[in-house]
């Protein structure tokens, strides 16, 4: 009797849907706080509870700890921009994927500055960010690389494997600097830049020996 499917709805919802929204909200609160203008210094349950508006409890409904949490946050807005991102290449023609997949990059973190520090911000160094950030790079370069051997038709190899770290590495701090202001591009032209030198890449005689 006392199964989660069979709690009674409240007001219309049931207790499966309560759950998720109430995630929702303290995963919005984290982003707020990872990705606001200013980071407090130790984010606290507190804090994120304030921010959320919801009670203690609720927050160890969904999570053990704040690090597990703060990678949640980042789990949760890595997967989104990778969706979107594929998505646009994916719909892309093979002449312009590079460009439509850094122009949804690019729009996303514009369109919402949070995302953008969490990701990319050099001023944000929680640690769970910070090793998120390193895994997050590691698996797109893992992706880029195939990506990369696959449409050129060769066999993965260290050239390639040095490709795609370049890439990612090179992207993101760029990112960084365009957030940071040091970098007066539009959107467009951010997007048209990166993948313009993302294209030049793409010469097959680059990664044979």
């Amino acid at each position: 009797m006392g199964s989660m499917g069979q709690v009674r709805p409240y007001r219309g919802v049931d207790a499966r849907q309560r759950i998720a929204e109430r995630r929702r909200r303290l995963l919005e609160a984290g982003l707020d706080l990872l990705g606001g203008e200013h980071t407090p210094a130790d984010l606290t349950v507190r804090a994120i509870c304030a921010q959320s508006g919801l009670a203690a409890r609720y927050f160890y409904e969904s999570f053990s700890d704040k690090d597990v949490f703060v990678g949640a946050v980042f789990d949760w807005v890595i997967s989104d921009i990778a969706a979107t991102t594929q998505a646009a290449v994916a719909a892309a023609p093979a002449r312009e994927q590079s460009r439509q997949g850094m122009a949804n990059i690019v729009r996303t973190i514009g369109e919402d500055v949070r995302v953008g520090r969490l990701l990319f911000s050099v001023r944000l160094d929680n640690p769970v960010v910070v090793r998120k950030r390193a895994e997050s790079g590691a698996l797109f370069a893992l992706l880029s690389g195939q990506h990369a051997g696959s449409a050129l038709r060769l066999e993965q190899n260290d050239r390639i494997k040095a490709a795609a770290h370049f890439v990612v590495g090179g992207v993101a701090q760029t990112l960084s600097a365009w957030l940071a202001g040091d970098l007066t591009f539009t959107p467009e032209q951010l997007a048209a830049h990166l993948g313009a030198m993302i294209d030049q890449l793409a010469d097959p005689a680059l990664y044979r020996d």
